[in-house]
């Protein structure tokens, strides 16, 4: 069974509740419910923090061991060289997804410091971008 961790950063405990236009109105503890009964044969875990040292802290924990991080790093993504350092220390691969379309959002939101150490990236897609980032983990 492959073992996945859903890696989110800061405000986004708030979803469900934070620019539901933007974000949606589901929180993420729902919507993870749902994503487990989508891929009954995948062990996903989730993590979220506001701070950035417990994120990191987390790669570290997990990324020699899992098979794949979906990393959402939030506002931290345009600003983070320690998060895209910590995702190029482990062997573990990751996936950045975002719930909106970042390149279509203010300008400072248009580059990542995550993306050069990631497989890929899904933006603008809502939750779903998670399941898809799951699915190609789990082919």
């Amino acid at each position: 069974m492959k073992k996945i961790l859903i890696l989110n950063g800061p405000n986004l405990n708030l979803l469900g509740k934070r620019e539901p236009t933007i974000y949606g109105s589901q929180s993420f503890e729902d919507y993870f419910e749902t994503l487990k009964g989508t891929f009954p044969g995948v062990e996903l875990h989730y993590f979220q923090s506001n701070h950035e040292g417990a994120l990191i802290d987390k790669i570290h924990e997990v990324g020699f061991t899992f098979d794949g991080i979906i990393i959402n790093a939030g506002g931290l993504t345009h600003t983070s060289v320690a998060l895209a350092d910590a995702l190029s220390s482990v062997t573990t691969p990751a996936i950045e997804v975002h719930i909106s379309n970042i390149h279509a959002r203010e300008s400072f939101r248009h580059h990542s410091y995550l993306t050069s150490r990631c497989k890929g990236m899904i933006c603008g897609l809502g939750l779903r971008g998670y399941e898809m980032a799951v699915a190609w983990f789990n082919d």
